[in-house]
């Protein structure tokens, strides 16, 4: 019994440590100490361990007073690498980053079909390639995060994907029948969420992040943890009424919030209006630049529809931080007054609401956090990466 509480305490205090090398690294052991309060004996066998597992590497720093250089600890970035993957329904995107987050490598596959079995063999192949590819390092891929623009279970598996027309698909273990590595599906916009508080709002508790591309999905996290509901369905918010005599909707019911709210029901719409089939954020943009009164117009009614919906996730919710991913909002100077000046709820409220930064990214950014997370079974996970880094190279 004593050998079994000593293992798991040496196993929390590893976690500990590992967490606070990561968010303030380089950092020396002395202030490992001050800032875990634990004892320099348990940071000093900890940090040995550590060292001779190539998780941590130690080096000195310049040091211009009199006396010894002192000794700093950072993770071994490169002893390992995440693979995040955003399954959407036009392309799959690839992403592999190192232990602390930092892109290394970004590819794209573009799909000609929903056939399961033929998008089952993409993944497959790529993982196999990934992983022969990043070998030479001390953990190879140490996991695979695939994002799932649907509706996923507790138990991760695929209850319905609108898009692809997929219904309950075990996508983990038809992965991980054909390679050799830990697999996890998640919901994209829960993914979204936690690359929002991962890499940005780490000090935000109660975030939500809502994506706004091919559909409406929101991730948000109540108490610095993520809401997934009774099967894992939490946040399907894109599928509330707004409209009970409006459009018909995938999901089987009318006038859900997504096809009045996402991008691409502003650009169907738009598209129709101008006559001009196959719309791009460039032509838009222009439009703006001059004024042309059928995108304003278009424009003053998704605003209008947007609103409609964060006030009712703000009476819902109460969130701290809101945070909306969408390219289109980008292309309209006032975008964020005007949704701002509709937040009116008296009944409940926020305290900040921004747009992502991380764009598309963020769902492989996530994926990316949650392999790492998970491999490194640390409770808590802060990263900070530059955002260019995110707009490498994609094929």
């Amino acid at each position: 019994m004593e050998l079994g509480v000593g293992s798991y305490l040496k196993k929390i205090n590893k976690s500990l440590i590992l967490s606070k090398i990561i968010k303030h690294a380089p950092i020396s052991r002395s202030d490992l100490a001050n800032i875990t309060k634990l004892t320099k004996a348990t940071i000093s066998a900890q940090v040995a361990d550590l060292l001779e597992e190539e998780l941590i590497i130690e080096f000195q720093t310049e040091y211009n007073s009199v006396g010894r250089k002192p000794v700093m600890i950072s993770l071994s970035s490169n002893a390992g690498y995440a693979l995040g993957i955003d399954l959407d329904y036009r392309d799959i995107k690839f992403t592999i980053s190192d232990l602390m987050g930092n892109q290394v490598y970004s590819d794209k596959v573009e799909l000609k079909n929903s056939n399961y079995d033929e998008i089952l063999h993409i993944l497959i192949r790529q993982i196999r390639v990934y992983q022969e590819k990043y070998s030479h390092s001390r953990f190879g891929i140490i996991g695979v995060v695939v994002g799932i623009h649907g509706t996923v279970t507790n138990e991760e598996c695929i209850s319905f994907v609108p898009h692809h027309r997929w219904y309950n698909k075990d996508l983990k273990a038809d992965i991980e029948k054909n390679v050799n590595i830990v697999v996890n599906i998640e919901n994209n916009a829960n993914l979204c969420s936690f690359a929002e508080k991962i890499y940005k709002f780490h000090q935000s508790k109660n975030l939500i992040s809502i994506s706004m591309y091919s559909g409406i999905g929101i991730g948000f996290l109540i108490n610095g943890e993520l809401v997934k509901g009774y099967h894992g369905y939490a946040g399907e918010m894109g599928h509330m009424i707004i409209n009970p005599n409006g459009k018909p909707c995938n999901c089987g019911n009318f006038g859900c919030w997504e096809l009045y709210a996402s991008e691409v029901s502003f650009i169907n719409a738009l598209s129709e209006k101008l006559n001009k089939p196959k719309l791009t954020y460039e032509d838009i943009g222009n439009l703006v630049i001059e004024r042309n009164p059928a995108v304003m117009d278009q424009f003053d009614e998704f605003i209008k529809n947007v609103s409609i919906g964060l006030n009712n996730i703000i009476n819902i919710l109460n969130p701290e931080t809101l945070v909306l991913n969408s390219e289109l909002l980008k292309l309209f100077p006032e975008a964020m007054s005007l949704i701002q000046s509709n937040l009116k709820a008296s009944i409940s409220n926020y305290k900040e609401i921004f747009i992502s930064d991380f764009g598309t990214n963020a769902c492989v950014m996530g994926a990316c956090a949650l392999a790492i997370k998970n491999f490194l079974e640390i409770p808590e996970l802060s990263l900070s990466v530059e955002q260019d880094e995110f707009y490498n190279q994609v094929i």
